[in-house]
């Protein structure tokens, strides 16, 4: 336990750890998080050129379109989506930004152009739900089920694959229970996905030098001479930097969790991810989905704390370590795009690759005759991937320091 302290009290008096920390904090919590609500994506727009026009009134702009939304909070049927596209021309016709910001209408627009993509007019500069006939979006339902059909037809499905999620999509709730929908598609659409790539980077400038920092440090004779060894103080150096991806995730998560009940409440949880991605087939809930995005986070920064472990037990170089440890992430994300999509999907089971937000899609992997649905895999994959490091990191370090 002596040895566990003195090794976490080590890595956190490093400056670069605590510049490291504080970074990503002011990253993701105060301007990924506090500033997008109160200022860049909740506050009241009256310069559209950029995000830096918006007021900053977040807080209260929320209010007032989470209260503007509650007259359509129901069973969202034809009637319910045709008031709510005549109450956004109605505000459109007042020529005021503050009228028309408060409906739903990115949703809005998204779900009438695939439902009914015959009504868009190629030669009008403007959103569909501004010039379409309401009376004409009728059978959501049935036209739902078709837009999913047609996509997963031209998606590459395999017939077994498609019968898959055609199968998951039966289990959805219909009608649909529509709630404001713009607070949880940025939490669940953007801002935790957003955190992986982040993480990545701050992890792997406190624990590359776990092991190479002893080299650096030219603390092999010392290490040598003490009664606990290579191996144990290997074991604990493990231990510190598992606890210390801990309490990073836990630092950022739980601040970024604070913020979205205080900014955003807690109203909408039961709100069906479908109303989010019209065509997304999981039986979920917008929590649910939240859930499972904060899990993946967690595993993949565990997953990947066990491979920075290891490209820092590979060598004697803070530099080089530190190298490694961003390339594993930032070079499969590089050069994906650039693969057939067998390839890519290899690629995405590396930690903080892969996106969380495949719950909203399609994608699956074909394993031994069976469809498994990718995020699935996405949450295990990952941390299976550091927990084999792990034995490998310690057993390269002590072999080296025989050298």
């Amino acid at each position: 336990m002596e040895l566990f302290k003195y090794e976490h009290r080590k890595l956190w008096r490093r400056k670069s750890v605590q510049i490291g920390v504080l970074l990503c904090f002011l990253y993701i919590v105060i301007f990924g998080g506090l500033l997008s609500y109160q200022w860049f994506t909740f506050g009241s727009q009256d310069d559209f050129t950029s995000s830096f026009g918006n007021n900053f009134d977040g807080y209260s702009n929320i209010r007032q379109k989470q209260e503007y939304a509650k007259q359509w909070e129901s069973d969202l049927t034809d009637e319910t989506l045709q008031e709510m596209v005549k109450d956004y021309q109605a505000q459109v016709q007042n020529d005021e930004s503050s009228s028309y910001e408060m409906t739903d209408w990115k949703s809005l627009n998204s779900w009438v152009k695939i439902l009914w993509p015959e009504l868009e007019k190629a030669d009008e500069p403007y959103l569909m739900i501004r010039y379409v006939d309401p009376t004409q979006l009728t059978n959501f339902e049935e036209r739902r089920e078709k837009a999913l059909e047609n996509f997963l037809d031209i998606n590459w499905q395999t017939d077994k694959e498609k019968e898959y999620f055609l199968n998951m999509d039966e289990e959805v709730e219909f009608p649909l229970q529509y709630r404001w929908t713009e607070g949880w598609a940025f939490i669940t659409s953007d801002f935790i996905s957003g955190c992986g790539v982040v993480f990545a980077i701050f992890l792997a400038i406190a624990i590359a030098p776990a092991f190479s920092g002893e080299w650096h440090n030219n603390t092999k004779a010392l290490i040598s001479t003490t009664k606990n060894g290579w191996r144990k103080l290997a074991g604990i150096k493990v231990l510190v930097s598992l606890l210390f991806a801990l309490e990073l995730y836990a630092i950022i998560v739980c601040s970024s969790i604070f913020l979205q009940i205080v900014f955003l409440g807690t109203g909408g949880a039961d709100m069906p991810i479908q109303c989010i991605k019209l065509i997304a087939t999981a039986p979920w809930t917008v929590l649910q989905a939240e859930i499972y995005e904060y899990a993946y986070l967690l595993l993949a920064t565990l997953g990947y704390t066990g491979i920075i472990l290891l490209c820092s037990a590979l060598t004697r170089s803070n530099y080089v370590s530190l190298l490694l440890s961003l390339a594993i992430v930032f070079v499969p994300m590089s050069i994906a795009q650039f693969l057939p999509l067998w390839g890519q999907k290899v690629l995405e089971l590396v930690p903080f690759v892969g996106d969380p937000t495949d719950i909203f899609r399609t994608n699956a992997y074909s394993l031994f005759g069976k469809t498994i649905w990718s995020p699935y895999l996405l949450l295990t994959i990952p941390v299976t991937l550091g927990i084999v490091s792990l034995p490998f990191a310690i057993r390269v370090w002590a072999k080296r320091s025989k050298i």
